[in-house]
């Protein structure tokens, strides 16, 4: 996988499932068998990811919906994101 940029455009894995579970997500890897939780805004991104969409927009989004500075969102995003894709849940798109 390739390095993460605010112009990346990524998506969901197509192996893994997930459910909303108040107001967070759970995600299990189909591959490692392997359970993950997101918090509040980590399930927001997930949401905003089942449609391939820019670092850039997911950004520019949890700016407008929290109470955020858009530099710290900015670092946060990209911190989720590479965990997200370090275990294969998220790809990238070209």
């Amino acid at each position: 996988m390739g390095n993460l940029s605010m112009l990346s455009t990524v998506l969901q894995a197509k192996d893994q499932v997930s459910c909303d579970l108040a107001g967070e997500a759970t995600i299990l890897s189909v591959k490692t068998g392997t359970y993950y939780g997101l918090d509040p805004v980590g399930a927001r991104i997930w949401t905003l990811i089942q449609q391939p969409r820019t670092l850039q927009d997911i950004r520019d989004t949890l700016v407008k919906e929290y109470d955020v500075d858009a530099v710290r969102c900015e670092a946060d995003l990209l911190e989720i994101l590479r965990q997200l894709q370090d275990e294969g849940l998220i790809e990238t798109v070209d």
